[in-house]
């Protein structure tokens, strides 16, 4: 062992004069701990839940919106199986897409109609993964009964609905008359009910089939657009452009983050803050590692003279309080990993802290990624090696001659 390590780890295990530098240095492996082990937390919580809700939205929502400009698209037959040829892409649907007022008895409200195609859809979203009652199938209603209509669990609660209930879509539009105009309506029955988690989508969002969709709307063919299903969603950007490409200047292709940019993006910044606010622990605890050494010198100052005047280098004596203000950081950062995977692990398996009904889940979601840990871990290393620069330094310069003249 060189001589070095030797020297700074008897400084750290001897018991010193000033029972208050070693407290001191309790603490500033306390403090570097609790930091990592908060930032590996509030990183796995924030992890966690930005990829749930993610899976959420992405249930009920496509990878890619593929859409042409002012038109419907009438070949979409044709173009999803020019789509499905692409190994990128494992599935693909048409749907309608509206507004309309939905009422039943005295009641009503404004919704979101979306027109699928029940056969297809599945391979898409995940709509019906989440039925409470029915199923997307029962929306292919044979000929000349009334057409089914799936609702969400908020919006069946709000307007008092259960299975086979009867209500009418009504849309804002329809034809112009000298009465002014005169707007459609459409009586379906209920014949499934969803909960996706998130209050936008249950209290507001009905799916119908694409034909009852449009007969609603009077369209004669042809649907708004394409969604797409994708095996990699972190390429989505990449083959809306290819896709935007082939198809030419008349259709456009949206991903699921240019459709959703506001939310991420602030989910990503509130992430990014938790993270700087949490990081302070880390450097309050660096600071304490400063104030540390430097009274360590203090004490030692007749030490280091004494090791000076047997040959030590100022570089030798820089190294031996870089060693022992290493040994404290890299002592708080595996307590603090060890801590903070330990409680995330506890989070993730036991799900005992529960969440208000206003999120989407129900259970303090908890995903810690491998490379969040060693950055965090790096990062205390670095932090507490650059607080041990200075302390070091100020040893390093003290001179034999003046430092043993009262001894």
């Amino acid at each position: 062992m060189h001589f070095e390590w030797f020297v700074s780890l008897r400084y750290l295990k001897a018991k010193r004069k000033k029972g208050f530098i070693s407290l001191i240095t309790v603490i500033s492996v306390v403090g570097v701990a609790v930091g990592v082990m908060a930032l590996i937390c509030v990183l796995g919580v924030m992890t966690g839940f930005t990829n749930e809700f993610r899976a959420k939205i992405l249930g009920v929502n496509s990878h890619i919106v593929i859409q042409k400009y002012g038109d419907t698209i009438n070949n979409y037959s044709e173009l999803r199986e020019q789509l499905l040829k692409k190994p990128s892409i494992i599935g693909a649907t048409p749907y309608l897409y509206t507004q309309a007022m939905i009422t039943a008895g005295e009641g009503g409200t404004g919704a979101i109609l979306r027109g699928i195609d029940p056969a297809t859809a599945s391979t898409v979203i995940s709509i019906g993964d989440h039925m409470l009652e029915g199923s997307l199938k029962d929306l292919e209603t044979p000929a000349g009964k009334v057409p089914g209509i799936v609702v969400g669990v908020d919006l069946a609660e709000q307007l008092h609905l259960r299975m086979g209930d009867r209500v009418r879509l009504i849309s804002p539009s329809g034809p112009l008359t000298p009465m002014g105009v005169i707007p459609r309506m459409k009586p379906c029955r209920v014949v499934g009910v969803f909960e996706t988690g998130i209050y936008e989508y249950d209290s507001a969002l009905i799916y119908v089939s694409l034909e009852t969709a449009r007969k609603f709307l009077d369209i004669d063919k042809g649907v708004h657009g394409i969604e797409l299903r994708l095996a990699d969603i972190y390429q989505a950007d990449r083959v809306a452009r290819d896709i935007e490409k082939e198809l030419g200047l008349s259709y456009v292709a949206k991903d699921w983050i240019r459709l959703n940019k506001n939310l991420f993006s602030a989910l990503r910044l509130e992430k990014t803050a938790l993270s700087i606010i949490v990081a302070l622990i880390v450097l309050v605890a660096a600071f304490n590692i400063v104030s540390t050494l430097i009274m360590v010198v203090m004490e030692k100052a007749r030490d280091i003279a004494i090791l000076k005047s047997m040959g030590a280098t100022s570089g030798s004596i820089m190294r031996i309080f870089i060693y022992e203000g290493l040994v404290i950081g890299l002592t708080g950062t595996v307590l603090g990993v060890l801590g903070g995977l330990g409680i995330s692990e506890l989070l993730s398996r036991y799900k005992f802290i529960k969440l208000p009904d206003v999120y989407p889940m129900t259970t303090l979601p908890v995903q810690v990624l491998p490379l969040d840990v060693v950055m965090i871990a790096s990062a205390a290393v670095v932090i507490t090696f650059v607080a041990t620069l200075y302390p070091s330094w100020q040893a390093s310069r003290v001179e034999p001659a003046e430092a043993l003249r009262y001894e």
